[in-house]
C-alpha cells in the first residue's frame, strides 16, 4: 500500500527485448532514505512495481508485464513520480492507494485557480460509482481530493507545492495520466453487493450489527 505522497520525481527507460513485456529502469532524482531491497514495492506514476535488482546508485530495475503497459503510460513515460510502500510507522498524509491503475484518464482542461491549479479529466464512464466530491482518486501516482464529479469526469486542484515536485505540472490538454479511483469505495462496493467473499451484506451489517 501507498499514500499517494510522491518522494520525489525520477527519470524511466525501457530496455530492449522481451516481446510486449518489459524490462524497466528507474533512476530516481533524489536519496532514498535507506537502500532499496530486492523484491520491495515502489510506486511508479501510480503503478506498483517490485524492484528486481536495485543498484549502488539508487536506480533499480523492474518488470512491466503486457497489461501493466497497456493499462498505464509507463509505455511511454519518461518522467515519472515515485514512492515506496508505505511502513506501518508512517503517518497517512494522503490515502490509502493500491498501486493498481483503473484506466487512463485524458486532461481536456487546465486552468490558474488562484495560486492553484485546476485539472479536468475524462475517464470511462463505469468507474464514475468509485469517484464522489470531497473523495480522493490517485493521479500519476499523486493523491488527490475530487472537486466535482460529473458522470465520467473530473475536476482536482493542485497545490503549488505538488506541482513543483511532481509531474502534474508537465501535463497538457490531451495528456493521459494513471488513474486510479478510491480503494475504500472498491472494497464497500463489493461487500454491499454481496460480491465479496464474505459474503457480508448491508443487511447482515445492519442485523448482526457489525
Amino acid at each position: 500500500m501507498f499514500t499517494g505522497l510522491s518522494q520525489g520525481m525520477g527519470t524511466l527507460a525501457r530496455l530492449p527485448g522481451g516481446g510486449r513485456d518489459r524490462e524497466l529502469s528507474v533512476r530516481p532524482g533524489f536519496p532514498w532514505d535507506s537502500p532499496l531491497r530486492k523484491g520491495e514495492s515502489v510506486m511508479v506514476s501510480g503503478v506498483c512495481l517490485t524492484v528486481r535488482e536495485p543498484l549502488p546508485d539508487g536506480s533499480f530495475l523492474a518488470y512491466a508485464s503486457a497489461e501493466t503497459l497497456r493499462l498505464s503510460t509507463l509505455g511511454a513515460a519518461t518522467k515519472v513520480n515515485l514512492e515506496r510502500a508505505l511502513r506501518l510507522s508512517d503517518r497517512l498524509g494522503g490515502h490509502i492507494v493500491s498501486g493498481h491503475v483503473d484506466c487512463l484518464a485524458t486532461l481536456f482542461r487546465k486552468e490558474p485557480a488562484g495560486k492553484s491549479m485546476l485539472l479536468a479529466f475524462r475517464y470511462p464512464r463505469e468507474l464514475s460509482r468509485h469517484v464522489v466530491p470531497k473523495g480522493s482518486v490517485t493521479i500519476d501516482g499523486i493523491s488527490l481530493t475530487v472537486n466535482e464529479a460529473p458522470e465520467g469526469m473530473l475536476t482536482v486542484n493542485v497545490i503549488p507545492e505538488t506541482l513543483s515536485v511532481t509531474t502534474l505540472s508537465t501535463l497538457t490538454v490531451g495528456s493521459k495520466a494513471n488513474m486510479e479511483t478510491d480503494v475504500l469505495a472498491k472494497y464497500v462496493e463489493g461487500l454491499l453487493s454481496g460480491k465479496g467473499k464474505t459474503g457480508l451484506t448491508l443487511e447482515r451489517l445492519l442485523k448482526e450489527g457489525l
